[in-house]
């Protein structure tokens, strides 16, 4: 990822273009065209990703009690296509979408959140939100995206606690029985996304699940190390 100043960001209906990246919408399926430079070590990362969706939800709903944060699923369940030239990769397999947006920034509103995303049986997708789990003040979201387009509220199960992460950052999830880490797939000191099999709704499910812990992101010292992942430019 790389930060860039408003000169190189351009927006219409259809298209959004970040450097030398865009993003194009052709009335089916998110295009996706990347021509990047990695970091910390430089490599050229240069490709295409699509991303079609098996129906399209307007659907968003606030995250925190004063209503300037709000989370809402463009495609719970989706297909994707990667076919990258620079490092030579492909594949494809399932996909999901989703926006996040706030008029103020996450430090102001939040300390933690987990959150979890679990294709079902029927096709529909189970999404979790844990905010401040565990707390009093919490807000808790469970929420199930049917292909027929119905969004419906399920009674979430109870919380289980996971091991820490590398990074010895606390996370949970919500399931009816164990809870196992199938594969880590990004562990940071303020953030990680891990994919998971649990049970829920009476079925076992394998999830992607995150966890953002809102302090360390904004310390001092994951601050200092920030530029050196996404450096900015222009």
């Amino acid at each position: 990822m790389t930060e860039r100043g408003a000169p190189h960001c351009h927006r219409a209906q259809d298209h959004f273009t970040i450097g030398p990246s865009r993003l194009h919408w052709d009335g089916h399926a998110l295009n996706i065209d990347i021509d990047e430079v990695g970091v910390p070590l430089p490599r050229r990362i240069r490709g295409s990703v699509r991303v079609v969706p098996e129906r399209l939800f307007h659907f968003s709903t606030a995250l925190d009690t004063q209503g300037r944060h709000h989370w809402g699923p463009l495609a719970p369940a989706a297909r994707i296509e990667v076919d990258l030239q620079h490092p030579a990769l492909r594949w494809s397999g399932h996909a999901y979408l989703d926006s996040n947006e706030g008029s103020e920034p996450v430090d102001r509103a939040f300390q933690e959140w987990d959150w979890s995303r679990s294709p079902l049986a029927d096709g529909s997708t189970a999404v979790i939100y844990d905010v401040e789990p565990g707390q009093a003040h919490g807000r808790r979201l469970a929420l199930r995206f049917h292909p027929d387009g119905r969004v419906t509220e399920f009674e979430a199960p109870p919380l289980q606690r996971l091991a820490r992460t590398g990074w010895r950052l606390p996370r949970r999830m919500r399931s009816d029985g164990p809870v196992s880490v199938v594969q880590q797939l990004e562990d940071t000191p303020f953030y990680q996304r891990a994919v998971l099999r649990s049970q829920l709704l009476g079925q076992e499910v394998t999830s992607f699940h995150e966890t953002l812990n809102v302090p360390r992101l904004v310390s001092p010292a994951v601050q200092a190390m920030l530029p050196w992942r996404m450096p900015r430019r222009g």
